[in-house]
């Protein structure tokens, strides 16, 4: 039976011989090697190089990676990729947790510890992050995403919208939605003319 392999990296700047080199320096013998330069929050099974692999590995073969992410982007992933090997017959072996087969008794403890402890953390950085939002609140910060509009360009942008310029003309200009321009317009200004009122408001409804 054969060992295959698989590697990931997530740029080109990246090398993913160096993991094949960590697998081979440990004693395992790579018989065939598959690799992908690509983001680790891509699932698995979108991966090019490891559909390949899952393609070509037969049951009761043997798949080696240097470390647990390589096998999905999350511990759901993990999990789920680990399971669909073991209904196939076929050991894998993360060198980073030693040679326990995941497909095993053992690894199947092992990863559920794992899952556990992803979970475990998943939930204190959503604590943290509400925590941090609050304070934030109270402290009189504004949150959300930065405004596309300078501060000192919304003077300007009122000014010339006064001056007869329309909603679409200052959007493509700055090169923001008319949503955005609406969001700063002044819809009780006596120079906004009753058409651009109507757009404004349109555009608001379908926020």
């Amino acid at each position: 039976m054969a060992n295959f392999g698989y590697g990931r990296v997530s740029t080109t700047q990246q090398d993913t011989e160096n993991q094949r080199l960590e697998l081979e320096q440990a004693g395992w013998k790579i018989d065939y090697w598959f690799a992908d330069v690509v983001s680790g929050k891509a699932p698995a099974v979108q991966r090019k190089a490891f559909s390949e692999m899952l393609s070509k590995i037969r049951d009761g073969e043997t798949l080696v990676v240097a470390k647990l992410d390589r096998l999905g982007r999350d511990a759901i992933d993990v999990l789920q990729t680990v399971r669909a090997m073991a209904e196939r017959n076929i050991k894998v072996i993360v060198h980073q947790l030693g040679t326990t087969d995941l497909t095993s008794a053992a690894g199947k403890l092992l990863l559920s510890m794992l899952a556990a402890v992803a979970e475990m953390e998943r939930d204190l950085l959503i604590e943290r992050t509400q925590a941090g939002l609050s304070r934030a609140k109270a402290e009189g910060k504004k949150l959300g995403r930065p405004s596309k509009i300078a501060p000192e360009a919304r003077g300007t942008i009122v000014e010339k919208k006064n001056s007869g310029t329309s909603v679409s003309a200052l959007a493509r200009e700055y090169g923001v939605s008319r949503a955005t321009i609406a969001s700063i317009m002044p819809l009780n200004e006596s120079r906004v003319s009753q058409n651009e009122k109507d757009e404004i408001d349109v555009i608001y409804k379908v926020l």
